[in-house]
């Protein structure tokens, strides 16, 4: 072993770099495309989420979502109220559990949801286009792997 900090001779050989900057110019797409729709990328997270939740399982529990999201839920709350104050989403006490929150789409919030899921598809297209088409099955075998359901 060298006393060199670095396993690399160059960063761009670091698989933690590559993805950190992958990472950024993703987010930087995702960005541009919900901007025009007045959504940050979190609240379309939370908003698309909610949307898939309710059609698939009625309306989830906050911390569901959350979970669902891998969001904190802290911070899923506070972006919940948020979408709540654009009459995006309701809050709804949980008959279930008085302490717990479901949540579900408005009409607003669910025409919403559908444009956004398809501008951050085409987003997520023209991004990972990018990558020959020889590699994708590969690439996202290896995306499963590392950002995929826990188990």
């Amino acid at each position: 072993m060298t006393d060199s900090a670095s396993r690399h001779s160059d960063a761009w050989e670091s698989p933690g770099f590559l993805l950190w900057h992958a990472t950024l110019r993703w987010q930087r797409s995702m960005a541009e495309a919900l901007e025009p729709l007045g959504l940050t990328h979190v609240q379309f997270v939370l908003l698309a989420s909610t949307w898939w939740l309710c059609e698939h399982a009625g309306p989830p529990r906050q911390r569901d979502l959350a979970d669902h999201a891998g969001t904190d839920p802290m911070m899923t709350s506070q972006v919940a109220r948020a979408l709540v104050s654009k009459e995006l989403l309701v809050r709804e006490v949980d008959p279930d559990d008085g302490r717990a929150w479901r949540l579900r789409p408005t009409r607003a919030g669910t025409a919403l949801a559908r444009r956004a899921v398809a501008a951050v598809e085409d987003a997520d297209s023209a991004y990972f286009d990018q990558v020959p088409a020889r590699h994708r099955g590969g690439m996202l075998a290896a995306l499963k792997v590392l950002g995929g359901p826990q188990s």
